[in-house]
């Protein structure tokens, strides 16, 4: 039994794949240096692995890291969250993250836009459920989701870090059994701020739920949506400043905030 008190086993029974096709959407097929927030599971890291990218998995909880080293033992793991992450100044080409609703969204672009390349681009996927189905469409009441498509996330459509934000979206199919739509259910934002005691109530409407629709041992086929955006980083013409305590030092032959020549200083009025 999955509860509120056994996070650990949201690993093992929630994992989440994407299609071939949204993950080559979001990083693309020429191999990267990718950056991936809020890893969790490791299911689309081990994706990004698989289409022969250099990898750096994070993510806020040290179990979750733990079990990354152990799933994926060549990628790089980094117990960090998007506001504040562990790497250089433009050292990737590829920001990937999901749930980034759940982000301080401005702090968490500032730091993506520090720590990408230029040429590099942000990329963000959103999970929904495909409500087509009746009983994907009473779980979703259960959880008080409304059903609806995400819009463009606004962060990052009025941020001056970063230009055109181009999105997609990708239907796919995930095998769920009792156990993995309870995780499901503990993942989602709304219920994330319950009581216990609401949390339980909640799972046991799901357990009854799966009962009702559920094919035991063989699981139930959870629809999903995948909504994809990726936008790329501005080339701003003076360098970034070093945070203190990312990883590395900063370029002693450039040092942040000057310049020798301000009649060439470019400047985004937007």
């Amino acid at each position: 039994m999955v509860t509120s008190a056994e996070p650990s086993n949201l690993v093992e029974v929630s994992e989440t794949t994407y299609p071939v096709a949204a993950v080559a959407w979001l990083v693309g097929t020429d191999q990267k240096s990718v950056l991936e927030i809020g890893a969790g599971d490791g299911a689309l890291t081990g994706q990004l692995v698989a289409l022969g990218h250099d990898v750096h998995a994070t993510d806020s909880s040290a179990a979750a890291v733990e079990r990354l080293a152990e799933l994926h033992p060549g990628v790089r793991t980094s117990a960090a969250t998007a506001e504040r992450l562990p790497n250089l100044d433009a050292s990737v080409d590829v920001v990937v993250a999901r749930n980034f609703h759940t982000y301080d969204e401005e702090a968490a672009l500032t730091e993506f836009s520090r720590v990408l390349r230029p040429g590099g681009h942000v990329a963000v996927v959103i999970e929904t459920l495909d409500t087509k189905i009746p009983w994907v469409r009473k779980f979703a009441r259960l959880l008080g989701d409304e059903t609806a498509a995400p819009e463009t996330p606004d962060s990052i459509v009025q941020s001056t870090k970063f230009g055109f934000v181009d999105a997609d979206s990708f239907r796919h199919w995930t095998t769920v059994h009792r156990d993995g739509l309870c995780a499901l259910a503990l993942l989602d934002p709304r219920v994330a701020t319950m009581d216990a005691a609401a949390k339980e109530r909640l799972l046991d409407d799901v357990r009854a739920l799966y009962d009702d629709y559920g094919r035991g041992p063989d699981g139930m086929q959870l629809p999903q949506i995948a909504h994809c955006f990726r936008a790329g980083v501005i080339e701003h013409p003076w360098s970034v400043p070093p945070r203190d305590g990312a990883d590395g030092e900063a370029d002693p032959a450039q040092p942040a905030g000057e310049h020798d020549d301000d009649d060439g200083l470019l400047i985004d009025f937007r």
